[in-house]
């Protein structure tokens, strides 16, 4: 029957995708559990920098090339761990759109997926670049994690109040609903995947910045941290109501940040 066999066709492309994207998602965790377990093998003195992928060459300072490439190499693993799942819905809606346009599925949602991570590695390259910056200025410890109470509690209430703004509610929508950008703003071919999938990334990447930035107040590498954030992402998109839940995050981060200020008072 060809109505069996189109659904058996789709639930194929399901879960090669799937198993596509769960592999390099528990790659990258992996990666990131090996270079977390090597930084905590290591008992450094404060202010020493070697510890682990992530901080190699930071001994001679947190802008020598070779220190940049490590942590550039590190946040753009740790994007696809924790921003891929969240993406998954999207990537699927895409492969079916793509086998109902009589194309083959799987590359068309790898590149899709290619031009989702590409955007998210631009955002890893201004995320280590302030890395960077927070060590040279010494608020950043050699584990990566916030000395600086300003500097936690200013991360904290910035990213609370972005959950209440409109610029978030409108990248969260669309990240909840990329139908219509598939609907509206379809391009076919290699290239068109990697435009569609790198505007998807752009949607995510509005919504979910500051949340990222909140990694240096915890440890950016504490993958507890790191997961708990990769969590709320994921419940924020999927969830029916993701928008209230972000919201009461904001209130939640927001008196946090107030907490610390007053504090230190």
């Amino acid at each position: 029957m060809p109505g069996a066999a189109t659904t058996a066709t789709l639930r194929r492309d399901r879960w090669m995708i799937l198993a596509s994207l769960a592999g390099l998602v528990l790659l990258s965790w992996l990666y990131l559990w090996i270079d977390a377990q090597q930084m905590a093998s290591m008992s450094v003195p404060v202010g020493s920098m070697e510890m682990g992928s992530a901080m190699a060459g930071e001994e001679s300072g947190p802008w020598q090339p070779g220190s940049l490439l490590m942590t550039f190499l590190m946040w753009s693993v740790m994007m696809v761990g924790m921003m891929l799942p969240s993406a998954a819905p999207a990537i699927l809606l895409y492969g079916k759109l793509t086998r109902k346009k009589r194309r083959p599925p799987l590359p068309a949602s790898w590149l899709f997926s290619g031009g989702y991570l590409v955007v998210w590695t631009l955002f890893s390259l201004g995320a280590t670049l302030l890395q960077a910056a927070l060590r040279s200025s010494g608020i950043l410890s050699p584990m990566m994690t916030s000395t600086s109470v300003v500097l936690s509690a200013t991360l904290l209430i910035g990213a609370g109040l972005y959950q209440w703004l409109p610029l978030k509610n409108a990248c969260l929508r669309n990240c909840r609903s990329p139908l219509n950008l598939f609907m509206m703003h379809w391009r076919p071919g290699g290239l068109g995947a990697l435009r569609m999938g790198a505007e998807h990334g752009f949607y995510c990447v509005g919504c979910c910045w500051a949340l990222m930035l909140l990694l240096f107040v915890a440890g950016v590498m504490n993958l507890l941290w790191v997961a708990l954030i990769a969590g709320f992402v994921l419940l924020e998109k999927l969830l029916p109501r993701g928008p209230i839940l972000g919201h009461l995050a904001g209130i939640g981060l927001l008196l946090w940040g107030l907490g610390l200020l007053v504090s230190a008072l």
